[in-house]
């Protein structure tokens, strides 16, 4: 049988040996859940890393996204009086003539040029490589412009290029005349009013992009489909018919 003093030795061996087990128990799970929360931190930075550089699948197939952009409302190429009309195509339709310019009675629309003194400047190019699709009319300044034709003013309008202008719709509402770089409109022209042939509608200038001091009248015919849609015509020739050829 051991002695007190061997069993409080054994004792104390003991509690020793338990307490290093527990302490070393303590130190290896801790530093387990360590080890486990660098894994983690590394995960997310690689999957932060990750979701950073891969762009977010698309919603809808490209041909969806293109099927369901809004369309942009058809806009008034006639805002600017040199821009062609509607399909961007010049008619010199051939059953308008002659036929077409005998029955079109029209007159020049500035007073005091003869027929005689008019140009063809409707193949003529302008800048951007446009064409013009219209006949210019030197005058001088304030010269009165005059109503081609009896016909409905449908339209009173400032342009970047025509400057003040006018557009005028034949009584068949086939056909739209337009007048620009217009010095000012004659007093008591409205929109509504029918305006009769050889009438005061406005008065030459050089408005808009003609240019300081080149006086002139820009006048152009357009075919219409839809009155509505003046915008949409096919321009023709003015030349012959002011010429009354």
């Amino acid at each position: 049988m051991a002695s007190p003093a061997t069993r409080v030795r054994l004792r104390v061996l003991l509690i020793f040996g338990v307490t290093l087990t527990a302490l070393s128990l303590f130190v290896w799970a801790r530093a387990r859940r360590s080890g486990d929360g660098a894994s983690l931190i590394d995960r997310n930075q690689k999957e932060t890393a990750q979701s950073a550089s891969t762009p977010p699948p698309p919603s809808a197939a490209p041909s969806e996204l293109l099927s369901s952009a809004p369309t942009q409302s058809p806009v008034d190429p006639r805002m600017e009086p040199e821009a062609l009309l509607g399909d961007q195509q010049t008619s010199q339709d051939a059953s308008l003539s002659p036929n077409f310019v005998g029955t079109l009675k029209l007159i020049i629309p500035v007073v005091g040029v003869k027929p005689e003194q008019l140009l063809d400047t409707f193949t003529a190019s302008r800048s951007e490589g446009r064409v013009h699709d219209a006949i210019d009319i030197p005058a001088p300044a304030g010269t009165p412009v005059l109503a081609a034709t009896d016909g409905e003013i449908i339209r009173l309008f400032q342009s970047e290029r025509g400057g003040t202008t006018v557009y005028q719709l034949s009584p068949d509402k086939k056909l739209v005349f337009y007048y620009a770089h217009l010095q000012r409109y004659a007093d008591g022209l409205a929109v509504g009013k029918v305006a009769r042939q050889g009438e005061v509608i406005a008065y030459v200038g050089d408005t808009g992009n003609a240019g300081a001091g080149n006086y002139h009248l820009h006048f152009s015919i357009a075919i219409l489909a839809d009155p509505k849609r003046y915008w949409e015509g096919k321009n023709i020739n003015p030349y012959p018919l002011l010429r009354g050829k």
